[in-house]
């Protein structure tokens, strides 16, 4: 009954929305093209094991109807942020295949002991860790394994610890450009450097982790008390690192790739500037030259770790959607949206900052954070060109993609992949209400508390007007 639902659901939103669009004011073209877009979107969402073939037709359909032509398809595809993407995606996929990431966690685990409490609190550290430094995705796979390694040897329901989990990787995904597409996306297309990042994202992730982590201890009290009763049933403790198979010489190579890659995203503007190089030319090589060395240190199989270790579906997609954003400033929907925003802040910034960055975290925790950025980058595009002071808004649209990922499980990409991890593993899934309550509380409380920081220190940010408060 559900699925039969669906299409006439998807056909309300994309009519709907085109309907009103016409009555507005927005031109033939302007609301085709947000059509069609909306079909791509709807279709995503809907059918997401489909989503290369709605991407596809939509760009093929805005090609035939001449909403979009070849130029401003590769203009529009992202090829700066594919290119990234498979770079530390071939480093990621070294260090996952040599059990770095286990290996590190397994030690941590030992360290702490059977105290559930600190146990979930260190945890929850490593998942914000792990995720600023190798991307969410990465971050959620090995965490997640091991956080159902511990659930099935103490029996408790792995549901509340999965959110603690999630709701970690996303806020730690947003204090780095590599912790998350959208903030490789933010990066190149706002030209922001790693440094920059760590001086205005990395400071504002590490208070809301703060604020997170003892909402989730207090929140999930019950069942952390369950597990530690369970802990101390425990007769014979069994060390984790026991379950991971590695070599040391294959640790330490892992290490140097690791910190060296690290390293030189960290220096890569001083580089740039040193060599007299374009902004974010050394944060694109640098990706680029670690994944080179990866593949190269798979010298034997190296073809078959490269088709392997890059998600090729998921960039295709990511390529065509881009484009198919492309098309909306193309017709100049999303100049028609810059001025309907800055029309409804009457022309206060504070206020533009503030619905813009509400617009985005709300369309995150319906829509996925990439759909939402992708969406909404343009529109900043638009904005910039009126004369707003835009620096503020990428940290707002940062912010706003990661922290609301937590509000549901579609929010982000690591929700999705957490959740498929546990329908895998224990033949169950999160409902909807379930992940709702704790999440509406975490979004809310930590973007909230994201954007007054970001408000705060606009004074004190490159090339800002006085009177922008």
């Amino acid at each position: 009954m559900q699925k039969l639902k669906i299409p006439f659901i998807f056909a309300a939103i994309v009519l709907g929305t085109s309907f009103f669009l016409a009555k507005v004011g927005f031109t033939r073209d302007q609301v085709i093209s947000t059509a069609i877009f909306l079909l791509i979107i709807c279709g995503t969402l809907f059918y997401w094991p489909f989503r290369v073939t709605f991407a596809f037709a939509g760009i093929a359909t805005l090609l035939a109807t001449r909403l979009l032509d070849v130029p401003h398809v590769i203009e529009h595809a992202g090829l700066d942020i594919i290119l990234f993407l498979v770079g530390m995606m071939c480093v990621v996929g070294y260090l996952e295949e040599k059990r770095f990431f286990e290996y590190i966690i397994a030690k941590v685990v030992d360290q702490i002991g059977h105290r559930a409490r600190l146990l979930m609190f260190v945890l929850m550290l490593f998942a914000t860790l792990s995720a600023a430094l190798v991307d969410e995705v990465t971050s959620i796979l090995f965490m997640m394994a091991t956080m159902f390694h511990l659930t099935n040897r103490y029996h408790v329901n792995p549901t509340p610890f999965l959110l603690m989990i999630v709701f970690a990787t996303n806020i730690g995904s947003s204090a780095t450009a590599v912790g998350n597409p959208i903030g490789v996306m933010i990066a190149l297309r706002g030209s922001l450097s790693f440094s920059d990042f760590l001086r205005w994202a990395s400071p504002i992730s590490l208070v809301t982790i703060a604020i997170t982590i003892p909402i989730c201890l207090f929140y999930f009290k019950n069942e952390i008390h369950h597990l530690a009763n369970q802990m101390k049933k425990e007769t014979k403790e069994e060390s984790e690192i026991s379950h991971v198979h590695f070599r040391k010489k294959d640790i330490l190579v892992c290490w140097v790739l690791f910190l060296g890659t690290i390293g030189l995203l960290v220096t890569h503007h001083a580089i740039e500037e040193a060599l007299g190089l374009e902004k974010n030319t050394m944060l694109l090589g640098t990706a680029l030259f670690a994944g080179s060395i990866a593949i190269l240190l798979n010298a034997s199989t190296a073809r078959d770790f490269f088709t392997r270790r890059v998600d090729w579906w998921t960039l295709t997609f990511f390529m065509a959607l881009f484009a198919s954003v492309g098309t909306l400033k193309y017709t100049g929907v999303t100049e028609r949206i810059a001025r309907e925003m800055i029309s409804i802040a009457g022309g206060n910034p504070t206020v533009l900052l503030v619905t813009f960055t509400g617009a985005i975290s709300l369309l995150t925790g319906f829509m996925d954070n990439v759909l939402a950025v992708a969406t909404f980058i343009p529109i900043l595009s638009d904005i910039e060109k009126s004369g707003v002071f835009t620096y503020p808004f990428w940290w707002g649209m940062l912010f706003g993609g990661t922290l609301c990922g937590n509000l549901t499980v579609i929010g982000s990409t690591a929700n999705i992949v957490a959740m498929g991890m546990l329908e895998k593993e224990y033949k169950q899934d999160i409902s909807f209400m379930t992940w709702l309550k704790p999440g509406f509380i975490v979004s809310a409380i930590t973007i909230v508390i994201a954007l007054f920081l970001i408000y705060l220190q606009i004074p004190l940010m490159p090339n800002a007007p006085q009177s922008i408060h």
